[in-house]
């Protein structure tokens, strides 16, 4: 067990973000919020000291989750870097399984590109690329990206950037993916692995990111995703993980915004 460990803080994280109107936030608010997020159960797991792919692994122990692994003979053995994208049901077990499963299987030689709200798990934090979901873009982004890519890690991404919302067909399914991965996949001549995710948030969850976006206000349904966490303890999910998609898949036939889309469709389709 680790000597020193930083736990969830929230009012020093609203301090962070909100700089001086951190003053004008409610304590109240806070300290709903902290209940909200489940704070004190988090930082239960968090006093354990786990770090890097450990901590991915004992996020799914602590929580009692059950994972399937199905086709994971899939994945490659020739130590070349891939890129592993998947649709993204629940924000954030989903997250850390992936982690496990694929950083186990490289001994560690995975990044994340993810919300920067993350890096305040500083058990995490070592596999993430942060990326701002709030603020402004830190100048450095592009280059700190570009350098993932080219090094012999292993990426995960999200190609959403959100987790999935219900449609209104009521399907579950992702937003339109980012083109992202499949530029850098291209430029670093990394093939590109499909991960379908099997599971679901609660219909509180999508009710709510339903109204903020009809309603024209913040995603607030964020707020929510720890709790899904927590409600998620002992649950049992399904990850399916395809045949790798050579880099040079991704020719001119199609722009980059196309190949991310048809790529998301046979994630679909595992």
């Amino acid at each position: 067990m680790a000597s020193e460990f930083t736990e969830i803080d929230l009012d020093k994280i609203v301090r962070m973000r909100a700089g001086v109107k951190a003053r004008y936030v409610p304590r109240c608010i806070v300290d709903l919020l902290k209940k909200v997020i489940h704070q004190e159960f988090i930082n239960v797991y968090l006093r354990q000291g786990r770090k890097g792919v450990d901590f991915c692994k004992g996020t799914v122990e602590y929580l009692g989750v059950t994972v399937h692994v199905v086709g994971e003979e899939n994945l490659p053995e020739d130590g070349t870097p891939c890129t592993f994208v998947s649709n993204h049901p629940l924000g954030a077990i989903d997250g850390v399984t992936l982690g496990w499963i694929i950083g186990e299987h490289y001994g560690g030689r995975i990044k994340y590109l993810v919300n920067d709200l993350l890096m305040n798990l500083e058990g995490l934090a070592p596999l993430c690329v942060p990326i701002n979901k709030i603020g402004k873009q830190s100048r450095g982004f592009p280059a700190l990206v570009e350098e993932t890519f080219a090094s012999d890690n292993h990426v995960i991404m999200f190609p959403a950037g959100l987790c999935s919302r219900r449609n209104d067909n009521g399907e579950i399914r992702d937003l339109e993916w980012s083109k992202t991965f499949v530029g850098k996949s291209v430029r670093h001549h990394r093939d590109v692995v499909p991960i379908h995710f099997i599971g679901h948030n609660s219909d509180r969850f999508y009710n709510l990111a339903r109204w903020c976006k009809r309603l024209h206000l913040p995603n607030l349904a964020m707020l929510l995703l720890p709790d899904e966490m927590y409600r998620s303890q002992g649950n049992t999910y399904i990850v399916k993980i395809g045949k790798p998609i050579p880099w040079q898949t991704f020719d001119k036939s199609r722009s980059a915004r196309q190949w991310a889309q048809w790529v998301q469709s046979k994630v679909y389709e595992l």
